[in-house]
């Protein structure tokens, strides 16, 4: 099997693994987050604006963790593809990807949080949390809009962080005089 496509095929693994899990945790880490009331026993009774919101902050973390996932996705494809070239071993590539999807997790978690609250604190008079778990529907579908828009304009700069911390494979020296 040629390298390129042994290399698409680790990617794809990669990506159906991560997806499961990524859905389950960020799930899990937000009907913690809530200090306001209990998201999943509110989902639980079909309350659809709750359940609106939390598909919406599953969908933005996703998306925000899939930009970080690229610089996972370079520097595997950098592995496999020139071995000989890159300068660290299959172990390291596996912490330093691993630790990119947590830093990218954590930058969603963070971007999500902040990005309610502060909208929360800025329009006080709608009391978004209340109404919410009073199963008001327009709001949910408002916080929603808010997660998801917040996610599509940090998402690049979660790219862009996590590309930089990818260590690059040397070139070598050039000598140009002597």
């Amino acid at each position: 099997m040629n390298a390129r496509l042994f290399t698409s095929f680790v990617e794809f693994g990669l990506a159906a693994l991560m997806s499961g899990f990524i859905i389950a945790l960020t799930y899990k880490v937000f009907i913690r987050a809530n200090p306001d009331f209990d998201m999943e026993e509110e989902i639980k009774k079909g309350n659809a604006a709750v359940g609106t919101l939390m598909a919406a902050i599953v969908f933005a973390a996703s998306m925000i963790l899939q930009r970080g996932m690229g610089a996972v996705i370079s520097m595997t494809r950098m592995y496999f593809s020139s071995p000989g070239e890159y300068s660290i071993g299959l172990g390291k590539v596996l912490i330093i990807s691993l630790g990119h999807l947590v830093f990218s997790l954590l930058l969603a978690v963070i971007t999500i949080s902040v990005t309610l609250r502060l909208f929360g604190r800025l329009d006080r008079s709608l009391q978004a949390g209340k109404r919410l778990k009073e199963g008001n529907i327009a709001i949910g579908i408002v916080l929603a809009s808010v997660v998801l828009v917040a996610a599509m304009y940090v998402g690049e700069g979660v790219s862009a962080v996590t590309k930089a911390m990818v260590p690059q494979p040397s070139i070598g020296r050039i000598e140009i005089l002597r």
